[in-house]
């Protein structure tokens, strides 16, 4: 990645250099102003110019409302649209990235994870190692009350809010862009490690919704479906915030009852060319980001589904809306579904 910025932005802040702010310790939004003015003369962004930036926003604990917006303003124009290939993320770029927003693999603040989203949602696509990181830092606030998502409240470990949710909701509708891409294994691991962190007394019916029709997703293209957009296998059902708490079992019965199964008959099997090509789309992707996509693959959903030997109450939720909904699955899926639906 490459960067030019830093001699337009010292001819419009003639008066003073960034690492003035630095010592002083807070952006103002007069400094704003002038960063903006300099950001949009040039219209271009480099790394080095990016790499300021982020030094600015790390050292400066002080920080006036202007600086937030216009920070993820920039960094999300240089990665989406100014570092190549336009309008792509690589896995070098969202490395990079990643680095920037994170200590030890967790995110420092909650608007850098807002730029992460907000990459993914701008991008034409992004390596599945991003999506990745960001559901990741939702297990870490399920683990952690270190989490930016938490603000240091450790009353909630092992529990996991509805705008926890939704904003995983947001991260795998991003990821799959426009096209109609199953969610991946990358995306199952992070939900299932997830659901493994959410304690019997944390589940909450937003959660168990989201990843009854996430691994879903996953299951039906595991067995050679070619799959819905994500916005339509995975939107959060209206009906559901109008009732009081479900059970899991409830929430499948509130599905059939309220005749929003139907979902399934967007599953449609693939010819054998269609699956040719998909993967050839795939393929392409992969050129373009520099990073493979894992392949759903029904053995590894067999084995993780349950994998500690008993099912938990999203789980359970999963076999039962299988049961009820799915057409013929992978033999090793099938297979598995039968037989946890008796322990179910």
């Amino acid at each position: 990645m490459v960067f030019r910025i830093a001699g337009v932005l010292m001819g419009a802040l003639h008066s003073f250099s960034s690492q003035q702010i630095i010592e002083r310790g807070s952006i103002k939004d007069t400094d704003v102003a002038k960063l903006r003015k300099a950001f949009f003369e040039d219209g271009m962004i480099d790394e080095k110019e990016a790499d300021m930036l982020f030094a600015l926003n790390n050292g400066c604990p002080v920080q006036d409302p202007s600086w937030a917006e216009f920070f993820k303003e920039a960094i999300v124009d240089y990665v989406v649209r100014q570092a190549q290939p336009e309008g792509y993320v690589t896995t070098e770029n969202a490395s990079w990235l990643m680095d920037k927003v994170s200590l030890k693999g967790k995110v420092r603040s909650k608007n850098e994870l807002e730029i992460l989203v907000t990459v993914l949602e701008q991008a034409r696509w992004s390596p599945p190692s991003l999506v990745k990181f960001c559901i990741e830092q939702v297990r870490n606030a399920v683990l952690d009350e270190d989490s930016p998502l938490r603000n240091g409240n450790n009353e909630n470990i092992g529990t996991i809010t509805e705008s926890e949710v939704e904003l995983i909701r947001r991260m795998i509708y991003a990821f799959g862009g426009d096209g109609n891409i199953a969610i991946t294994k990358d995306e199952a691991e992070m939900l299932f490690d997830i659901n493994d962190a959410v304690a019997p007394s944390g589940v909450n019916q937003a959660w168990t919704e989201l990843f009854v029709k996430a691994i879903t997703n996953s299951v039906m293209a595991s067995s050679g479906y070619k799959v819905p957009s994500r916005e339509e296998a995975l939107h959060a059902e209206r009906w559901l915030k109008e009732r009081d708490e479900l059970t899991p079992s409830g929430i499948i019965s509130g599905i059939v009852n309220a005749g929003l199964d139907g979902v399934f008959k967007a599953y449609k099997e693939q010819s054998r060319e269609e699956r040719a090509i998909a993967r050839l789309e795939s393929q392409r992707l992969e050129i373009v980001t520099n990073e493979r996509i894992t392949d759903n693959e029904a053995d590894w959903l067999a084995q993780r589904l349950g994998r500690d030997g008993k099912l938990t109450e999203s789980e359970q939720a999963l076999v039962l809306y299988l049961q009820k909904n799915a057409g013929k699955l992978h033999p090793a899926l099938q297979e598995v579904v039968e037989r946890l639906g008796i322990a179910a």
